[in-house]
């Protein structure tokens, strides 16, 4: 059974974490993770096996997610450009309509003065200072400068607790209490959106996480010798601004895999919880349950942390809906991506949508379970490390990822799904590189786009004292939880 195309009317929770990689999931068939909830929500439900990010870094794929547009539409361009309240988003359609939208744990929008479309922020994460990175902005000249804080990934590794390890258990405390004590008496139907923060570095795992996953157990990331590293003069540029993996050794990374790890089952352990508090407060045949990521983590493969790039363990995020009128263990290969949930939310609650939104580029995602895979979805990154513009195209068994004044890069993920075999420059595949190349420019100029971002990025640099004030600033590791500050160097 496939799930209806006009679903009815229900309750919706929506679990989105953070840097948590797709592959990294039981059921996307990951031999050592543990994620037995997420795959009891696959078994259950629906899984959208070929989801993306529209941006592999925190602020823009949120702005993405809330708002149904691309970077390049809404100004999002990097973690110096946090959404502020405009274009709408789908929490202002659902307030329009007079249905419960609420949101718990982190959003990372400008501030909690930000109108984003909730009746209530309950302990929000936002941009540091309202800001957020202000160096992941400085991308107008080459080479760029290296990142101060790139050595705390491999510094703050192992067994413990973190302020977000010790944020997300607070952020469950207080989902699990709304939905038993509050969801209960409203009107329905509500959304409910909760915001963790694991799988994020630091990658520090609570030690029943940690030990799930002895590090001298686990292999190394592949390619994460130097010898090993695809050449490629974009991320040449990328490894100048981010030499996290400079930090490393071998022992180091089998210790921040193995809290990467519990990280991931961490956070599989919260969303437990949320289910069956949902169960528990009678809501189980009236409300769904939505489990995805903003992006994903590189985890050491090819040398690179964190995400900023489009290779699968960036841009690939885990999506799976379960509850009423969902298809049990369904997989659906059609790809998708975060901007589709602007017309599915509204799909999901009954609520339709404005004439205003009828130029958004998504689709909803009971629509696309229909299997097309000729469909193409869109990503592009102008953030931190980017010395210009990268843009991701993703139809059928392909991925095509343009530069701006870069070699562009062509995978066949079906054949080669662990992206060793780069094939833009093989003759034999030049029609298909020529043919993404114009389903690219039919969209956006990407030359022009890269300077409009970096023109944006410029003045945002000059509001806050220029360059040299900026550095004198210093930068962060990691947004702080409420309640603490960034240790800025």
């Amino acid at each position: 059974m496939t799930s209806p195309a006009s679903p009815k009317p229900a309750n919706l929770v929506i679990v989105l974490s953070d840097e948590h990689a797709a592959q990294y999931t039981g059921c996307h068939g990951h031999p050592i993770v543990r994620t037995p909830n997420i795959d009891r929500l696959a078994a259950t439900g629906t899984r959208y096996a070929n989801a993306y990010t529209n941006s592999p870094i925190c602020m823009p794929a949120r702005a993405a997610f809330a708002t149904g547009r691309y970077p390049h539409q809404t100004g999002c361009w990097c973690n110096a450009s946090p959404y502020a309240g405009t274009p709408p988003t789908w929490g202002h359609r659902l307030q329009a309509a007079g249905r419960p939208v609420v949101s718990i744990g982190k959003l990372h929008y400008r501030d909690d003065e930000v109108d984003a479309g909730f009746d209530e922020q309950r302990i929000p994460m936002h941009a540091v200072a309202g800001i957020g990175d202000l160096q992941g902005a400085m991308r107008q000249t080459a080479p760029l400068a290296p990142r101060r804080k790139s050595h705390v990934v491999a510094d703050e590794i192992g067994a413990g607790e973190s302020s977000y390890t010790r944020y997300d258990r607070a952020i469950a405390r207080e989902a699990v209490s709304w939905l038993e004590n509050e969801a209960p008496g409203l009107d329905e139907p509500w959304v409910l959106q909760i915001g963790f923060v694991a799988p994020h570095f630091p990658l520090i795992a609570p030690e029943e996480f940690f030990a799930m996953y002895p590090p001298e157990s686990l292999p190394l990331p592949k390619a994460c010798r130097p010898e090993d590293w695809p050449r490629h003069p974009w991320f040449d540029e990328l490894r100048k601004a981010y030499i996290t993996d400079t930090f490393f050794d071998d022992d180091k990374r089998r210790i921040a895999t193995a809290a990467y790890f519990g990280l991931c089952s961490f956070v599989d352990h919260h969303l437990g919880l949320v289910r069956d508090a949902i169960e528990r407060a009678g809501l189980g045949q009236s409300t769904r349950l939505v489990y995805l990521s903003d992006h994903g983590d590189n985890l050491g493969v090819r040398g690179l942390w964190q995400k900023s790039n489009f290779y699968e363990e960036s841009a690939h995020i885990p999506l799976l809906m379960s509850g009423p009128g969902i298809a049990a263990g369904e997989v659906v290969r059609t790809p998708v991506s975060m901007i589709d949930f602007f017309p599915t939310i509204l799909d999901a609650v009954g609520v339709a949508s404005d004439p205003a939104d009828r130029d958004l580029p998504g689709q909803s995602l009971f629509r696309l379970a229909q299997d097309d895979r000729e469909r193409t979805v869109f990503g592009e990154y102008h953030a931190a490390g980017a010395v210009s513009g990268a843009y991701m195209l993703r139809r059928d068994k392909w991925k095509y990822v343009h530069y701006a004044g870069y070699p562009a890069q062509l995978f066949d993920l079906e054949a080669d799904p662990e992206e060793l075999t780069d094939l833009a420059s093989d003759a034999a595949h030049a029609t298909t590189l020529a043919g993404f190349e114009r389903e690219l420019r039919a969209m956006l100029d990407p030359e022009a786009t890269d300077a409009r971002a970096k023109a944006d990025q410029a003045a945002i640099i000059e509001r806050h004292g220029g360059v040299e004030a900026v550095l004198a600033r210093g930068s962060f590791g990691a947004t702080p939880p409420p309640g603490e500050k960034a240790a800025l160097g």
